[in-house]
């Protein structure tokens, strides 16, 4: 459970999500160039699980996560990371509770070249002034099986292995959630394999709660669970998927944009 950031007073009840919507609105734009990127979505996340975001283009599965992750604001409704209303926080809080609760995983990596794969991994935490936990560190670097990468710097490591990087990155905190967008985006099938495996073993043996936006139906099958959007909503979810039954549910948005 988190504990709010300083000067945060929460009334909120111990909840088993890691993060939740309720009736999540962003617009963009007005008048005419008025675009609704989510229409009053209402999703939760539970502890532990990886779960996958789909959805065709414009589904505004991307606008759902950053506006879960505190990375872009809000039209209407809430969003909770643990029980912390973060729709609620001013700039300053908010911000440390992203440095402090939160970890990121982008497809384009986001490392410091002229940092070591180490330095790149404690860099949140050296910022924060934070002294890393030792054992949880080397569980991580462990996991992520980049040991005797720990001391080359990003030019030197394979885009896989700077993926890794980054998740174990995102992992060395302890933070209450991590959010992967497109994590395999610029990776290669084995690569994008690596990671995925990565994260699949972060929540197994970890205890992590992570969720990823995907377009890959080969991605989403290590996910415990699928949510779909379209238009703006959640359509559907499965649990448990596999690429093929991701590919067929896929399928159905592509004939349903024919269609109309």
């Amino acid at each position: 459970m988190i504990t709010p950031p300083t000067g945060l007073d929460s009334t909120a009840t111990t909840t088993t999500a890691a993060a939740r919507a309720t009736d999540l609105r962003k617009v963009y734009g007005s008048g005419d160039t008025q675009v609704t990127a989510l229409d009053d979505v209402t999703v939760s996340f539970a502890r532990g699980e990886l779960t996958a975001i789909m959805g065709p283009s414009g589904s505004g599965k991307s606008t759902l996560m950053h506006c879960l992750a505190g990375l872009d604001d809000v039209t209407s409704g809430t969003v909770h990371v643990g029980d912390t209303e973060i729709t609620a926080l001013d700039d300053k809080r908010l911000t440390l509770l992203r440095r402090d609760h939160v970890g990121f995983v982008f497809q384009s990596f986001n490392l410091l070249p002229t940092l070591t794969a180490l330095e790149n991994i404690t860099l949140p935490m050296d910022i924060a002034g934070r002294t890393p936990d030792r054992a949880w560190l080397d569980h991580v670097v462990d996991t992520v099986g980049l040991r005797d990468r720990l001391g080359h710097k990003p030019g030197e490591l394979s885009g896989g292995q700077q993926q890794r990087v980054a998740c174990a990155r995102a992992l060395a905190s302890r933070p209450e959630i991590v959010f992967a967008d497109e994590p395999t985006g610029n990776l290669d099938s084995r690569a994008g394999a690596e990671v995925l495996g990565f994260l699949r073993a972060s929540v197994r043996d970890m205890g992590q709660t992570v969720v990823m936006v995907t377009h890959d139906p080969v991605a989403a099958s290590y996910a415990d669970r699928v949510v779909f959007l379209a238009d703006g909503r959640i359509v559907d979810e499965m649990r448990d998927p596999t690429s093929e039954r991701v590919l067929e549910r896929m399928k159905r948005f592509d004939t349903a944009g024919r269609r109309s």
